[in-house]
């Protein structure tokens, strides 16, 4: 018996036996032109899960006869990327795909751009995630972003049908497809997930008739398997965190039992929600970031079993409690700000005076403290001269920032418009 997966077996070989994206392999298609005219640029393909990208960037390579090298954003560091740009390509540049590129780091992202700009090699990204926020700016203004589609009924049965033709495993045994409608459900338009159901459906003893119920028998027994290393592991998570951040706790609850019932490291679940707590909640109750720091303390201490009822409350009380996003969006758009106008000076009055000739310069003149002031507060200016008045927090709409708002408005409204 073949040890190699079916999905794996089943990868085209050429990109006429590539199904899907017509948009881009067709007749017409960018892709197809690109490989008619020996042409690579560096590229991001943007799509869900197993429509093809993996595929479709090894194909390029191939036709064109470049050496390919893959990496997974997961996994790879700076280092791995850098061994891979030194060893270079002979006329035309190695192509380097990265497997979920918007997990990169900025510091991962700017040896890419460097490689990038010199030539050293040809990127071609995958991302489930929209590139315009996930991958650094100068990078993708770099790359050509093609957006892969999901895959519709037809393409996923004909990927079926050729594996029930061509596979030699498969040919070797009596399997009828009666029905089809669960195999497509379940694997949720994802190819790989697909050939990889339809795999497991077929290892019984020939022959095989394959039967909506006969699939879900299979699923229930296979398909809650929960790689902690691969796509699945994020899924989860980022359910369980929209979950929270909508608000229903009964999803998060759900979610969370997934994770528990695979083995998932609690102190990983309690760090997602300690962000969470500061990022999704805030100020509109600062109490979240205390319990969430409490249960990833807690966590560490006991472990499982008993961390599932910690991890349980905490979450049930993230996902209850009102939300604001005012802390989150104020510190993005201050380092968008400073980006640039991060040269502009700090204002003399509130420059620190420790010599005579500072104080000379004028350091520290008609800085007022605040604590002179009626309510400990006197009207200043803070910030530089260039972006006065410029208000990068905005309070939420709920009770606590409500006050916040009305506080902000005595002291600030006639500066900050409040």
């Amino acid at each position: 018996m073949n040890a190699t997966p079916l999905a794996e077996r089943m990868r085209p070989q050429k990109i006429d036996d590539y199904v899907g994206q017509q948009h881009l392999v067709g007749p017409n298609g960018i892709i197809r032109r690109l490989l008619k005219q020996q042409q690579l640029p560096s590229m991001i393909f943007w799509g869900p899960p197993g429509v093809g990208k993996t595929t479709l960037a090894q194909l390029l390579a191939s036709q064109m006869k470049r050496p390919f090298h893959i990496l997974s954003a997961v996994q790879a560091g700076v280092k791995d990327l850098r061994e891979i740009i030194g060893k270079g390509g002979s006329l035309f540049p190695p192509v380097l795909f990265i497997d979920e590129i918007h997990r990169f780091n900025k510091s991962q992202q700017d040896a890419l751009l460097g490689a990038v700009e010199k030539g050293q090699v040809t990127l071609v990204g995958a991302t489930t995630e929209n590139p315009s926020f996930e991958v650094n700016a100068a990078l993708l203004s770099r790359c050509q972003v093609y957006l892969l589609e999901s895959l519709g009924e037809a393409e996923l049965l004909q990927i079926v049908n050729q594996a029930l033709e061509r596979d030699e495993e498969l040919q070797q045994k009596s399997i009828e497809l009666r029905e089809h409608a669960a195999l497509f459900r379940l694997s949720g338009g994802d190819a790989r997930k697909l050939l990889n159901l339809l795999e497991l459906v077929t290892t019984a003893e020939s022959p095989v008739v394959i039967t909506d119920e006969l699939v879900m028998q299979v699923a229930q027994k296979h398909m809650a398997r929960y790689d902690k290393s691969g796509e699945q592991h994020y899924d989860i998570i980022s359910a369980f965190i929209k979950s929270m951040r909508g608000s229903d706790p009964n999803a998060a609850v759900y979610y969370l039992a997934r994770m528990i019932v695979a083995g998932e490291d609690p102190v990983f679940i309690a760090r997602r929600m300690v962000i969470l707590a500061s990022e999704d909640i805030g100020n509109a109750n600062p109490t979240a970031m205390i319990l969430a720091k409490s249960c990833l303390e807690a966590v560490k201490m006991i472990g499982y079993p008993e961390a599932r009822i910690i991890l349980s409350q905490t979450a049930i009380y993230l996902a209850t409690s009102p939300k604001s996003n005012a802390s989150y969006v104020a510190i993005e758009d201050a380092i968008a700000l400073v980006e640039k106008t991060g040269d502009l000076p700090v204002p003399l009055h509130l420059r620190n005076a420790p010599t005579k000739l500072m104080k000379q310069l004028g350091y520290g003149k008609d800085y007022q403290y605040s604590h002179d002031g009626v309510g400990n507060f006197v009207m200043q200016e803070f910030l530089p001269e260039a972006i006065s008045g410029t208000r990068l927090f905005e309070p939420g709409q709920n009770a606590r920032e409500a006050e916040m708002r009305a506080q902000l408005k005595r002291w600030w409204n006639d500066h900050y418009g409040y």
